[in-house]
This record gives C-alpha cells, sequence and structure tokens, in this order.
C-alpha cells in the first residue's frame, strides 16, 4: 500500500521530502545516515524566514558530488548529494501551503488526458516496506503488467526514452511547466512564483547553471516530473486528432500503442517536437516501433534472463553466466538480480576452496566495473569471499581489487562500498580512500581531527553560525551501526523487499 506524493497533504509532503531515503535514494551503507542533520536545519529554517542563501550560486562545488562510472571506460554520471542546507530550503519552499496547492492544481491539469499515464510519481509507502520497493511495485504493475494488458486491445508498441534527461532540463522550463509558458516568461522576474523559486534555488545548487537538475534524491525525481507532465500535456494537443492510441510513461521513458503503424509514427514525430521546444530530445539508439507487445512488455535483460538461466551447483559456472549476460545486458535490473539470486545461494555456505575464491573475486569485480550499479550487490559477495580467507591475505586482495578500480576514472562510488567490506578490518586504516565520505567515516573511527567537509560551505553567512554548527557536528556516520556491521554483509542489508 501507498500514497502518491500528489496525494499527500503540505506537511505530508514535507516529512516525505526530508526522510533520508528521498534526500539520498542513492545505495549507500546503513551507517551512513542524513536525518539528523535535516531534522535540525529543518527546525532552524522554519523558525525564521529572513536566510538568503542567494551567495550559493557564485560558489562551485556546494554540492557534493559522487563520480559513478557508467561503462568502465569514460562514461560517466554525477550523483549528487545536494547541500542539506540548500536542500530543506527548497523542500519548504515546495510544500509552503499556498505553493504546495498551485503544484498539486497544475498536476491534475497534465492528468487530464486519461490517454498517458504517468506511472513514475514518487510514492509514499503506508505498509512494511520502503518508498524504494513500493516506487518498483508500482513499475511492475503499471508499466510490465498494463504493458501485457495493452496487448489485448493494441497491435503496435514504441519504445523510447530522452537522452540524458535531468542533465539537460533547462532549469527555466520547470516555471513554464507549473504556470505556462507565456505566464512564466512575463512575470520571469517575480520572486513568489513557486516555478521560479526552485528554477533560481536549482541554480543555486549548481553554480548558476541553468541546464540540467541534479541526480540522486526524490525531490529532484519530482521536479522532473513537473517538466515531464508538461511535456505530456503539450503532447496532448499535438495529437488531438489521433483516437486510438495509449501511452505509458515511467520518468523519461515512453510505451506507446496503437493500432497503427502511421499513428506511432506521428506520436514519436510529435513528441520530437515538443522535446526540441524545450531543449531536449528522444534517444534515436532506443526508439523502435514494434508489432510483438507481448515480447516487448518486457525489457529485453529481463527476457533474455528468464530463457536462458541453466547453470549447475558450480559457483564459477554461474557467475560466469551472469557475467556473460552483464556484458550483453550493462547496468540492467535482471543482472542486479541474478547477482542477488547468486549471492542468496551462497550466503550461508560454510567453507570454500582457497584455490577457487581468487578466480571468482576476478570474475566478480570485473562485472563492478563495467557495471555500477551492482556495486552494492557485488561488495557484499566479496565480504562472502573474502571470509574463506586467511585474515594475513585479505588486505591483499582488497588492495588489489581497489587497485583494478583506480585504473579507470570516476569509480569513488566503488570506494564506499569496499571500505564497507573493510570497515571492521584492523587493515581499514592503511587503506586511502580518494573518495571523500570515506575520508569521513576513517576519521571518524579513527578519531582523526581535521578539515575534510562533504559541501562547500562558503555561500553561508557569519551570522547564520547556527547552521554551520549543525553542518559541522551533526554526524552523517552512525557509530552505533558500525560497530554492529557485520563482517559479512546480510542479505537484508541489500534487499528492497523485506521478504526477500
Amino acid at each position: 500500500m501507498y500514497k502518491t506524493i500528489l496525494e499527500l497533504s503540505n506537511e505530508d509532503a514535507k516529512h516525505f521530502f526530508l526522510k533520508q531515503e528521498s534526500y539520498c535514494n542513492i545505495d549507500l551503507p546503513k551507517y551512513i545516515n542524513f536525518s539528523n542533520i535535516l531534522e535540525n536545519i529543518c527546525n532552524i529554517l522554519e523558525k525564521k524566514t529572513k536566510y538568503n542563501f542567494k551567495k550559493s550560486k557564485d560558489i562551485y562545488g556546494v554540492n557534493h558530488t559522487i563520480f559513478s562510472n557508467k561503462d568502465g571506460k569514460y562514461s560517466w554520471r554525477p550523483l549528487e548529494l545536494i547541500h542539506p542546507v540548500l536542500y530543506v530550503n527548497l523542500v519548504l519552499k515546495i510544500t509552503d501551503p499556498d505553493n504546495w496547492k498551485v503544484i498539486l492544481n497544475r498536476f491534475r491539469e497534465f492528468q487530464t488526458n486519461k490517454k498517458i499515464k504517468c506511472m513514475s510519481i514518487p510514492v509514499n509507502s503506508l505498509g512494511r516496506i520502503n518508498n524504494k520497493a513500493s516506487q518498483i511495485n508500482k513499475w511492475w504493475d503499471g508499466i510490465e503488467q498494463e504493458s501485457l494488458r495493452l496487448s489485448l486491445i493494441y497491435k503496435y508498441i514504441s519504445h523510447s526514452d530522452i537522452t540524458d534527461c535531468y542533465s539537460s532540463i533547462y532549469t527555466h522550463s520547470i516555471a513554464w511547466a507549473i504556470h505556462g509558458k507565456e505566464v512564466a516568461k512575463t512575470n520571469r522576474r517575480c520572486t513568489t512564483l513557486i516555478g521560479n523559486i526552485i528554477d533560481k534555488n536549482i541554480q543555486g545548487m549548481r553554480h548558476g547553471q541553468t541546464n540540467g537538475i541534479p541526480q540522486g534524491s526524490n525531490l529532484m525525481d519530482f521536479i522532473a516530473e513537473m517538466v515531464l507532465g508538461y511535456i505530456d500535456a503539450e503532447l496532448t494537443e499535438k495529437i488531438k486528432d489521433i483516437k486510438d492510441y495509449h501511452i505509458l510513461r515511467y520518468r523519461d521513458d515512453y510505451r506507446i500503442f496503437a493500432n497503427n503503424s502511421n499513428d506511432s509514427e506521428k506520436i514519436l514525430m510529435c513528441l520530437t517536437e515538443v522535446l526540441l521546444g524545450l531543449g531536449l530530445k528522444l534517444n534515436v539508439n532506443k526508439t523502435r516501433i514494434s508489432d510483438s507487445i507481448i515480447e516487448d512488455s518486457f525489457k529485453p535483460d529481463k527476457l533474455y534472463w528468464i530463457i536462458s538461466k541453466n547453470y549447475e551447483n558450480n559457483k564459477q559456472k554461474h557467475l560466469l553466466i551472469i557475467y556473460n549476460h552483464s556484458i550483453k545486458f550493462p547496468n540492467s535490473g535482471s543482472l542486479q538480480r541474478a547477482l542477488l539470486d547468486f549471492y542468496k545461494k551462497i550466503v550461508n555456505i560454510k567453507k570454500s576452496n582457497k584455490k577457487d575464491i581468487e578466480p571468482l573475486i576476478a570474475i566478480i569485480s570485473d562485472i563492478a566495473l563495467r557495471n555500477p550499479r551492482t556495486y552494492h550487490i557485488v561488495s557484499a559477495i566479496l565480504s562472502k569471499f573474502i571470509s574463506f580467507i586467511s585474515e594475513d591475505e585479505r588486505e591483499n586482495i582488497i588492495k588489489k581489487v581497489k587497485n583494478k578500480f583506480s585504473e579507470i576514472p570516476n569509480t569513488r562510488y566503488m570506494d564506499i562500498w569496499l571500505q564497507r567490506i573493510v570497515i571492521n578490518f584492523d587493515f581499514h586504516k592503511h587503506i586511502d580512500f580518494k573518495e571523500p565520505l570515506c575520508q569521513v567515516i576513517k576519521n571518524k573511527i579513527c578519531l582523526i581531527k581535521n578539515d575534510i567537509h562533504i559541501w562547500n560551505n562558503e555561500f553561508i553567512n557569519k551570522e547564520y553560525k547556527e547552521l554551520i554548527d549543525i553542518i559541522n557536528t551533526n554526524a552523517i556516520v552512525d557509530e552505533k551501526i558500525i560497530k554492529e556491521t557485520e563482517l559479512i554483509i546480510p542479505v537484508k542489508e541489500l534487499s528492497i523487499f523485506p521478504e526477500y
């Protein structure tokens, strides 16, 4: 059970966005927690309304960026931990009662066309599973299963998505989305329009840039939905002469159903024109029209994995099958699931031949090297493999894995998970992790005092010392959890669904 963010009151929406999992939807070890810092900043900002953070746009690097390599080569994705002061400030602006009402009314307009269904509005779980699991369930039923249902009605399915969506969103288009293009342009200097407020705040997080929004939080997912909902509304106007179609959208991913291939082509052409007006474009490499709706209702990687699973009770053969799948479908959801299934099979094994372990470590490390979405699961598998190795050999193995990753750019995200593996080993203090988050954690454990900061606080005036004090003194590292951390990462620490 869940409610979408659009079903929440402004107060409930505020609490939703201030949750740890909303602030950071990047997979991180459990001992990294931002809840206290967000809560304490919120308590201060709610009491005073005169804080001015305009200087932030003149300061480089106010957010903390974790660079994640995408392909083991030169492609990378910046995952951002938004400066908590700027994040909380924007949450309070958006969930102001009047502003929240404007936003909800606008989304009702976006959803007028029942032939276009958006299934990616952030959700707030009401049950025992977390928000991320609820969002996945929503995707499964609203996209995958609904696609199968629609195969009874339609002959054609078109797939497409937007190229580099988040990094390409023009921040001024947020105001266009909420207020309409003409109103927004006429009132572009109005400081009370919520669209302008969001625009200016995002620019303030990104050194004044007007292209792109940060990736890595439910708040930014919601802001992206404002622009994407506006695209839905604009597309509705352009294709109003087409009667027989249905569109399912999950964020920037489109599935277009029709009974006429010409209608499919026209809808894609109209979508291209709408996107062009916002500085966005369709990914031509992922755009296709098919008359096999059942087959295309599943992602290709998932279907391939379902039909190709055929491994014996042999760890290396099993892992090589997964490795082959990772080459064919890099960074896919089915790859994550396959690795989690593999880990569940080995996690309770008590003994293993030591000479077999290093080849397995080599295979699993190479999978991670090319598939950053698997870092957390691969780290769990590595923690199990390392448990079979003698204590005096563990440090050497970890250094080999770390050196393998250091040879390619932008792999600091993996540093975080390698540190999780070794955090309770004595040799942890001898390993040099470049990622600042790792350094903060290491210094906390080793009781080292220095000036390593995750965020750049230069934009906060000295008279706002109370905010600086919170950022500097509120630990984002939970030492109690570190002390309770198991050497072998348990399945429950990785799995989104408790029943898994």
